[in-house]
């Protein structure tokens, strides 16, 4: 994701994204450029029923922690507690399974908890899922080493679906991890179909793609920044012609503003100057059970913001 380089972090996820920070071209008086004005997004009331006035069955939760440590610290648990969904998926949790907090490896509501690491880098990457009821399956990767062995994807199979929780790739400062992302890409996509011609899927998760140009604050000037690539915005439209959508924009078209992501520097969380990179991405067929598809932008514990999802099914 894009976000600030640490000097002492050599993971290829560290963008700096200083082109985030975009103030008004507008001078004042003395010659000096005035800040645009801050528009903050607000989350709507849930919508608990479907279309057709279902009621929803099944809430999910998805949130990249930027570290479960810090994010414990930082009171995370709270937020999971009091938004209470069946299902909790986190990403970047960069904790080897035997280093996880206590707190979180004792929490009773959620007795079926599933982890997923980097295998040769501690403190790298890492994906969980935590679970009120205990999956059909589960299953860890998508079956290719070259990507597995970085603990990004966990698989759980239900009775009517697939839930997927996935920590995609960045292709790094200066990109130099774009052809990677881009087989991965290829490769996700595959696996995604694979897995949808026998039940439909939920993809949750840090995709590390803003999609359109309203998905971050400043698209004119970081068309060539990780997140907001041609290629990489190719490669998601591709896997929504493969028969998938994104359950957000599905239900919400037009809505300007709406991030889950803000780098650390110059206050842009603050300023609302951010990317959408957290996204419910569904099978078509699942679209029919869609309550609501929300954005927790609130939240606070990391510098991404959690998504929750009602689904009637």
């Amino acid at each position: 994701m894009p976000k600030r380089a640490k000097k002492d972090d050599n993971k290829c996820e560290t963008e700096a994204s200083v082109q985030d920070e975009e103030p008004g071209n507008k001078k004042g008086k003395k010659g000096g450029k005035e800040a645009e004005p801050v528009i903050l997004y607000e989350d709507g009331p849930d919508k608990l029923t479907t279309e057709d006035g279902k009621d929803y069955k099944l809430k999910i939760s998805s949130w990249n922690v930027d570290g479960i440590r810090a994010w414990v610290k930082k009171e995370g648990l709270s937020w999971v507690r009091e938004e209470d969904p069946d299902i909790l998926c986190l990403q970047e949790t960069k904790c080897a399974e035997k280093s996880l907090p206590a707190e979180v490896k004792n929490m009773e509501e959620y007795p079926n908890k599933y982890w997923a690491c980097s295998e040769e880098k501690e403190g790298y990457s890492g994906v969980a899922m935590l679970c009120k009821e205990k999956p059909l399956d589960v299953t860890y990767g998508i079956g290719i080493e070259e990507h597995d062995k970085e603990g990004r994807i966990i698989t759980a199979e239900f009775d009517s679906f697939y839930l997927v929780t996935a920590y995609i790739p960045n292709s790094s400062r200066g990109l130099v991890r774009l052809d990677y992302r881009q087989r991965w890409d290829v490769d996700f996509r595959a696996y995604l179909k694979g897995l949808d011609a026998k039940k439909p899927l939920i993809l949750c998760g840090d995709l590390n793609v803003a999609h359109q140009e309203i998905d971050l604050k400043n698209p004119k000037t970081n068309k060539k920044t990780a997140g907001f690539t041609p290629q990489e915005r190719e490669g998601f439209g591709a896997l929504l012609a493969e028969g998938f959508v994104d359950s957000f924009r599905e239900l919400y078209p037009d809505k300007p503003y709406a991030y889950t992501f803000w780098t650390y520097m110059m206050n842009a969380r603050g300023k609302n100057v951010g990317w959408r990179l957290d996204y419910f991405v569904l099978s078509k067929a699942l679209l029919p059970a869609l309550c609501d598809s929300k954005i927790r932008s609130k939240a606070m514990g990391s510098d991404h913001c959690p998504i929750t999802l009602y689904m009637a099914i």
